[in-house]
């Protein structure tokens, strides 16, 4: 193995955790992904910090949760003081590169990256990007992902998207749909990797985030009468979950039958860019490459899919918004293993560096996934869309706790995998919903406090007593006050302190 593996990062936006062959589902084509899973580690327990697209990009490139750097909404920017594992990898010498989304304000933020290809979707970004340039330059427009995304738009949507819940096929070709363009952009950058090892890609695909809109001939994939609904699908909206019930689409009408076909283009979306992992694979396979490279795969967050009678991901940090996939090949080792241990998106950053031999510059709070001696015996996420609320999960339980009490609530997952039964007000799990209150108490008062900001360049005022910003003087000036105070200390009489 190279002394600096390479390091490939293929990220997916609101794939849910048990949409691939590998986690179990018997319905989805995911060959390339179930042969990753099969090259290395497949974690069944990984939870994002915040489902939300921005606020997770950050927390997975920091190692940080979301009140540690700061970054809660789609619509923020990373501070130049957080550090990411982008811009430790480049102090260290490693040429670096994304393609794909990244959802950063401004679009082409510099967290780290020498290079960025983007492919925006929704904000500003999708009017500063690579992509949309391209297309407009081809004469095309990605008109159902418009209308989909674009609030000033999505009034003017035929009534067909209404009652199919944004689902269909692209107006676009295979060519030039989104997951197409991002593939084949990663590909000219892997052919741009070198022998020896030192270079990072992060691939982030748009993909299968809503709408759900393969291209022809990837939209006829699946049947929908051939699939089953997944676990926790109910007849009717929960009355815990009516106040989400309008979130985006009115899902009152939804019925199994509409499900079974947005989830036909959902999984057809993923055999997709699955398609597109294969081929990046394949090209480090030809190069040499794979073996010493660090893969891993992951997504921002998760995808309701019919829990509790919702779709997309506005509402209560259930199992499947809140788990992400997340699949790691290490360096060196092909060893297909299975790991139920809780694990989040911040041990990415500290995992990443640890394989390429750097320790990070702050303390993070995240595990590296390659050493088993760490473990946690919970997992916090949090959330500021709609009512603030945190989430406590164990193997067995979860809390989640809201600004509003009234809207607590506790999960037996044991008994309760599906999170129907709240039992916040049980005397019975008293003790258990005591202590998971402590440890969340404990983790955002102690564990994981805001990271001290230092900025000696930060801009100061313009005014006529403001010395220029010249180490040389500040060193002459310092050293000339410290000669004063030595001198003065060695004299025999000088005693200040005397009363």
């Amino acid at each position: 193995m190279t002394t600096r593996p390479n390091v490939l990062v293929i990220q997916a936006d609101q794939f849910r955790w048990d949409c691939t062959g590998a986690a179990g589902n018997p319905d989805v084509e995911t060959p390339a992904l179930d042969s990753l899973a099969a090259d290395g580690v497949l974690y069944t327990e990984a939870f994002c910090p915040l489902p939300v697209c921005t606020p997770s990009r950050y927390s997975l490139l920091s190692g940080r949760p979301v009140h540690q750097h700061g970054g809660w909404t789609n619509r923020s920017t990373l501070a130049p003081g957080i550090d990411t594992f982008p811009r430790a990898l480049r102090r260290a010498g490693y040429r670096t590169a994304a393609v794909g989304k990244m959802h950063f304000t401004p679009t082409y933020l510099d967290v780290g990256y020498d290079r960025l290809v983007l492919a925006e979707q929704h904000g500003p970004g999708r009017y500063d990007d690579d992509y949309h340039r391209a297309l407009r330059a081809a004469g095309l427009a990605p008109v159902v992902d418009l209308l989909d995304q674009e609030e000033q738009l999505r009034a003017s949507a035929a009534p067909a998207y209404w009652t199919t819940y944004g689902t269909g096929r692209s107006d676009l070709p295979e060519q030039w749909h989104s997951t197409t363009w991002i593939g084949e952009q990663a590909r000219r950058e892997l052919d741009a990797w070198t022998d020896g090892g030192g270079q990072l890609l992060h691939v982030s695909f748009i993909k299968p985030h809503h709408p759900f809109d393969p291209p022809a001939p990837w939209d006829e994939r699946y049947h929908p009468d051939a699939l089953s609904i997944l676990p926790g699908w109910t007849e009717a909206i929960p009355e815990q979950d009516r106040r989400y019930g309008n979130e985006y689409f009115g899902y009152d009408g939804l019925t199994e039958a509409t499900l079974r076909t947005v989830m036909a283009h959902y999984y057809a979306t993923i055999t997709q860019l699955d398609h597109q992992i294969a081929l990046l694979l394949d090209r480090l396979r030809d190069r040499g490459m794979y073996d010493d490279t660090l893969v891993v795969f992951t997504s921002d967050h998760g995808e309701y899919l019919g829990f509790h009678h919702l779709l997309l991901k506005n509402g209560p940090m259930y199992d499947p918004l809140a788990k992400v996939p997340l699949v790691v090949k290490f360096p060196g080792t092909r060893a297909s293993r299975r790991d139920a241990s809780l694990v989040s998106l911040i041990d990415v950053a500290p995992t990443v560096l640890a394989a390429a031999g750097l320790a990070p510059a702050d303390l993070l709070p995240g595990r590296d996934l390659a050493d088993p001696s760490q473990s946690r015996s919970c997992v916090f996420a949090e959330n500021r869309h709609g009512p603030a609320a945190f989430m406590a999960r164990t193997a067995t339980h979860k809390l989640l706790a809201y600004d509003d009490p009234t809207r607590d609530a506790f999960y037996d997952l044991a008994a309760d995998p599906y999170e129907l039964d709240n039992r916040i007000a049980d005397p019975a799990c008293a003790q258990l919903i005591g202590e998971l209150r402590d440890a969340l108490a404990n983790w955002v008062l102690f564990d994981t406090p805001p990271p001290v900001h230092l900025d000696e360049g930060a801009p100061t005022i313009d005014a006529p007593n403001v010395p220029p910003r010249d180490p040389i003087r500040h060193t002459e000036h310092r050293d000339w006050f410290a000669a004063r105070a030595a001198e003065s200390a060695a004299r025999p009489d000088f005693a200040p302190w005397r009363g």
